[in-house]
């Protein structure tokens, strides 16, 4: 809601570009419908000649990820372990290993709006491999003047490559003990990052002292308070905007995006 929300907002004055690095689950396109024709992310994959292979163990013992077992007979690979370094391919004295490209996801770009550009990956069901998506759509962003970029929950390895190089980190998070318990979490990678960040408090009820006072404890802004609603869950429910629902909302955003600057501006 937040990323859909300031885009939107930002977009009417600006080029503003989003990008949804929750591959496995994106869902910004829901709220921009457009039209798209996605095309492949691919990995090399190394591909074994056992005509020629003399089962060495080279590769099997430089392969840190588990993608490569060297028995005394047989040589096994398995695909979903393999980070595609080359390293297998470079090291083999027999050069019996080539690589091929695999299809891990797709990447759509789309300008549902004149000021709008999203840019949607989407991580292949069963593939484990959710950072060379999230690597492609940032890169297909990176010339773009304002990035916004929507990530996944959590604190996983997608969401750290979602962050690394960002300029500031809009934190959304809930006033209960498990929002409060993922906050934590959240701030802690951002620090490790080196990224200033903000908080938003969503779907709060009133009682956000505990949130708050973590906050102020961590040097965290309270960048927007948004309340639990039942008219803005209907908005989000319908695939609409709050911002587009209710334009005296652009105004909380705009100021979000001003304070968001700041961050960077104190970093500086």
């Amino acid at each position: 809601m937040t990323a859909a929300n300031l885009a939107f907002t930002l977009a009417s004055d600006r080029l503003v570009s989003l990008v949804d690095c929750d591959v496995e689950e994106p869902n910004l396109h829901l709220f921009f419908p457009s039209k798209t024709t996605p095309r492949d992310v691919t990995l090399p994959i190394p591909v074994f000649d056992a005509s020629i292979c003399t089962l060495c163990g080279a590769c099997g013992e430089f392969c840190r990820y588990g993608a490569v077992s060297v028995l005394p007979k047989k040589l096994l690979f398995f695909p979903d372990l393999c980070h595609s370094c080359g390293g297998c391919t470079l090291l083999c004295p027999e050069h019996a290993i080539h690589e091929e490209s695999k299809r891990i996801g797709t990447l759509s770009v789309s300008t549902p709006l004149p000021g709008l550009k999203l840019v949607t990956g989407t991580l292949d069901s069963g593939s484990p491999l959710a950072v060379p998506i999230i690597h492609a759509v940032k890169l297909e962003a990176e010339p773009d003047p304002l990035v916004i970029l929507d990530t996944a929950p959590g604190t996983s390895c997608p969401v750290v490559e979602a962050l690394e190089g960002c300029d500031a980190c809009i934190l959304v998070t809930e006033s209960t003990p498990f929002g409060l318990h993922d906050l934590e979490l959240a701030v802690d990678v951002t620090k490790r990052l080196g990224i200033p960040a903000g908080v938003i408090i969503n779907r709060s009820d009133g009682k956000d002292e505990e949130t708050l006072r973590f906050c102020e404890q961590q040097d965290l802004p309270v960048l927007l308070t948004i309340p639990f609603s039942r008219e803005i869950a209907a908005v989000q429910n319908r695939g609409d905007l709050l911002c587009r629902a209710y334009p005296e909302w652009q105004k909380e955003f705009l100021s979000v995006f001003s304070k968001a600057e700041s961050l960077l501006e104190a970093k500086s």
